[in-house]
């Protein structure tokens, strides 16, 4: 018998999802894992292994979540049916998304630059912000 030839578990993507787009939206509504985790009677560490998709989150403790977060529970699954669509296509077959824009999305900084923009009333204002970004991007150095 060959020692410890136990296989890591290797998280369902589903999970991995839900878990995702569990964080981001903590993440947007500035609740810390802590927090978040009161609230559900767990741990942070349990919130954390939701986040990864390495626990699956229940039926049940997602409707919670989402109560707490405030959305509907459809939105921890927005875009998983388009992820399910790209695994399925054959090979060679290109379907394109906007990874780039939700890995940005995701991040610290890109909630955080959510937030601040959508903190700016004078469209005016929004739009010259918008003109700089554009103009110091790549995108912009292309045009």
């Amino acid at each position: 018998m060959e020692p410890n030839t136990a296989k890591k578990k290797v998280p369902n993507p589903a999970d991995v999802h839900v878990g995702a787009r569990i964080r981001m939206r903590r993440m947007i509504v500035g609740i810390s894992q802590e927090k978040l985790g009161q609230a559900l009677g767990v741990t942070f560490q349990q919130v954390q292994k939701y986040e990864k998709g390495a626990t699956r989150v229940g039926a049940g403790r997602l409707l919670e979540i989402a109560n707490y977060l405030g959305v509907p529970i459809g939105y921890f699954f927005e875009s998983a049916a388009y992820d399910a669509l790209k695994a399925s296509e054959p090979s060679g077959t290109v379907v394109t998304a906007p990874d780039e824009f939700d890995e940005f999305v995701k991040s610290s900084e890109g909630i955080k630059l959510n937030n601040a923009f959508l903190g700016i009333n004078d469209p005016m204002v929004r739009r010259h912000l918008l003109d700089l970004v554009v103009s110091m991007s790549r995108t912009g150095q292309e045009s």
